[in-house]
């Protein structure tokens, strides 16, 4: 042990028979030992708010470290006498305390109490001595006492006085004992082996009843303290007649043994005392003639049979050792006194008390293993085995219990701790005594255990796929992906962020935003088959917990096609002639034609018309149908292939000149068509169509001049009309003027 620094501050001072209390007596003595134990040192009866000893500097812990180590103190007993200061460096008194009603005559009163620490975790064993100081002045349990004494007794002859009682112990305890001087009488003191003096009354003369009857003494009890303190009894002495025989006890000293159980009314013991004398001489009175009032309640003398029965509850653990006289006094009037001692015997009647102080309520789940959760104190007012404490768990739990010190035990974690399965333990510590029978008793302790981030976020689907018809509305809800955190709180609060994909190129807006809280997928503008067929994006859930936890899933997006494309035709190209007819100006196209033999016979191709549509699937596919022909039944179109042939052989009444619609349609809901007009020129040659292509453009040049005719004419008309209002309109001026 390492010793360590002893403050010593004491003034004390007494007057006018009531005390003052001028200074208080600190002696604080420190020191380390390998079982981490801190030892002070205090009086009794110092005022709440007395400083005790500077605990936290004691335990090597500095002003800016306290917060952090979180310094409290756990005590076993029912009262708290100690407290720490709000700022958790000194200890100081928190209730009165008396020497004398904590521990009563045992000279070593020490006061166990444990200091706990924090980050790391750690245990300071702490004991405080109590000292005693004179408080309490000696007493006489009888004022009075009065002696019969026969006037033949001889000198030498002792007769008990009691003895004075002083709580206080050591040099603060009862001294000596001072009688007013006769001489007649002698003062001699005795001292049993528990250390208690007893005053005797010795006669050193013949006593002579006819020159004094009575004699009056003080009989003064001082204690050893400073100031003194003393208390004191008055003794009267009567002389009687002459008495030959006094009685005599069996024995001088009575020791008995006591269970502490015994039951009330039960005969504890008894003294016998005998007289040789005859008559009302020989009849013997028993009595307690030096007894505290305290064991007076305890029990109860017949005076006739000297029989002692127990009247109150024996305690062992309240005194362990009781000590009377018991006098037996003839019909003549003389005396005799016989000491008894009595031990208690300690049976098993106080079960464990448990006190606990949780240290990590609620405990994080990622504790180590060895973490300490509580400490538990563990006090048996039994002494012996009956007072030797196991500690246990009751059921299959995750935690353990290692012995601290003799009286307290530290709850600690056995294994690894998962709150996602289980969140709170109800954990039953039982301390059992090791009497017979064993007594117990029990403590529950509710622990909860708090959430660390130690999982991340788990989606349902490892991958999503959602179809999104086309033209969608901008804002549309896409899909809805969840994921879940076992974690609670901020740990387990789920929030969805893009991360990544095919969904936008660089440089352009994405094609979906995903809402933070909720994990919808929502289209950001509308999406075009034709443009973009699918799509690919990454969510990644994050929690909420620090440093956050993640996991990612994708989103597959596919585009449905819609009708929203018609056919497209790409032969024969409206504008796109086969020739350019005479006298036509260059850059007019002249509508497409196809020359056709009139010996053509059935089935001849005479074009084929091509078209594309930009959609897909059943919306893509094309269907040709002959609308209008200038000979229908000349005609026909493939339905899937659009090739126009000739339906029979080409006739020479069949006209010249043949146009035929073919209209285009696909298999959308609803159906989109287009139309491809061709125009056919039956003849042998393409010399022999000349002469027709050429009425064809002065056909196309007709309308043309026509049109043009019309134009000059109503610019005309509109000129004379002008003309003519501004006419009338002179004429209407004149007219007035």
């Amino acid at each position: 042990e390492k010793q360590g620094m002893e403050v010593r501050s004491a003034a004390q001072g007494w007057a006018g028979g009531g005390r003052a209390l001028l200074g208080a007596v600190l002696l604080c003595v420190w020191w380390r030992a390998a079982a981490e134990r801190v030892r002070y040192a205090i009086p009794e009866e110092l005022g709440r708010g007395s400083l005790v000893g500077p605990l936290a500097r004691d335990l090597g812990l500095s002003v800016d470290e306290l917060p952090a180590r979180k310094l409290r103190i756990v005590a076993g007993d029912e009262k708290q006498y100690f407290t720490l200061e709000e700022d958790n460096t000194n200890l100081r008194v928190n209730d009165r305390i008396d020497r004398e009603t904590i521990c009563g005559a045992v000279s070593a009163c020490v006061l166990s109490l444990e200091a706990v620490v924090e980050n790391p975790f750690d245990i300071f064993h702490v004991s405080v001595t109590i000292q005693d100081i004179n408080d309490n002045a000696p007493h006489f349990d009888r004022e009075f006492v009065t002696i019969e004494m026969i006037e033949s007794t001889p000198p030498g002859t002792r007769f008990p006085l009691g003895s004075g009682r002083d709580p206080d112990i050591g040099a603060n305890s009862l001294q000596k004992y001072e009688l007013t001087p006769n001489p007649l009488f002698s003062l001699l003191v005795r001292e049993s082996p528990d250390g208690t003096k007893h005053a005797e009354l010795v006669l050193e003369k013949v006593l002579d009843r006819e020159k004094q009857r009575k004699h009056h003494l003080i009989l003064t009890a001082v204690d050893g303290g400073d100031p003194v303190r003393s208390g004191t009894a008055q003794i009267m002495i009567n002389v009687t007649d002459a008495n030959d025989n006094p009685p005599v006890f069996t024995k001088e000293i009575y020791t008995f043994r006591l269970m502490e159980n015994l039951p009330e009314g039960s005969l504890a013991f008894q003294v016998k005392a005998t007289d040789n004398d005859e008559g009302t001489n020989a009849e013997i009175t028993y009595s307690f003639s030096d007894i505290a009032k305290s064991i007076q309640q305890l029990f109860t003398l017949d005076p006739g049979t000297g029989a002692v029965r127990v009247t109150g509850a024996l305690d062992y653990e309240e005194r362990k050792y009781y000590e009377m006289t018991i006098e037996g006094r003839d019909g003549g009037g003389l005396t005799a006194h016989a000491k008894v001692h009595i031990s208690i015997i300690d049976v098993n009647d106080n079960a464990p008390t448990l006190s606990l102080l949780p240290i990590l309520n609620p405990i994080p789940e990622d504790s180590l293993p060895s973490t300490v959760v509580a400490v538990i104190n563990v006090r048996d007012r039994d002494s012996g085995e009956n007072g030797e404490v196991s500690c246990k768990i009751d059921g299959n739990l995750p935690f353990r219990m290692e012995t601290s010190s003799e009286n307290s035990y530290k709850l600690i974690t056995a294994s690894a701790l998962d709150r996602e399965n289980v969140s709170s333990y109800n954990i039953t510590i039982t301390a059992t005594d090791r009497g017979r029978p064993a007594l117990w008793s029990s403590a529950e302790l509710v622990l909860e255990v708090s959430d660390v981030n130690d999982n991340a976020p788990v989606f349902e689907e490892a991958a999503y796929s959602a179809y999104v018809a086309e033209n969608n509305a901008a804002g549309a809800l896409v899909l809805r992906v969840q994921a879940r955190d076992a974690d609670a709180g901020a740990n387990g609060r789920v929030s969805y962020w893009l991360a990544g994909g095919s969904a936008g190129a660089a440089g352009a807006a994405p094609l979906v935003s995903v809402e933070a809280r909720s994990g919808a997928l929502y289209a950001q503008r509308s999406l075009d088959y034709e443009q973009c067929r699918e799509f690919a994006v990454a969510v990644r859930a994050q929690d909420g917990g620090a440093p956050a936890r993640s996991s990612t899933a994708t989103v597959r997006v596919f585009v449905l096609d819609r009708n929203d494309n018609a056919p497209r035709v790409l032969w024969p190209a409206a504008g796109a002639g086969a020739a350019v007819a005479p006298g036509e100006a260059a850059g007019a196209a002249a509508p497409p034609f196809e020359v056709v033999p009139r010996s053509a016979e059935a089935g001849y191709l005479v074009a084929k018309v091509v078209a594309v549509d930009a959609d897909a699937g059943r919306n893509a596919w094309l269907s040709y149908e002959l609308v209008q022909a200038s000979e229908p039944a000349l005609f026909r179109v493939g339905l899937h292939s659009g090739e126009v042939r000739t339906a029979r052989a080409v006739s020479e009444r069949d006209a010249a000149k043949q146009r035929v619609v073919a209209v285009v349609k696909d298999h959308g809901q609803p159906a989109l068509s287009a139309t491809a007009t061709l125009h056919v020129v039956l003849a042998e040659s393409l010399q022999e169509a000349l002469p027709e292509l050429s009425e064809r453009a002065a056909g196309a040049e007709a309308p043309a001049a026509e049109l043009q005719f019309y134009l000059v004419l109503a610019l005309a008309l509109l000129s004379a009309l002008l003309v003519l209002s501004v006419a009338l309109a002179v004429l209407a001026r004149l007219r007035r003027a």
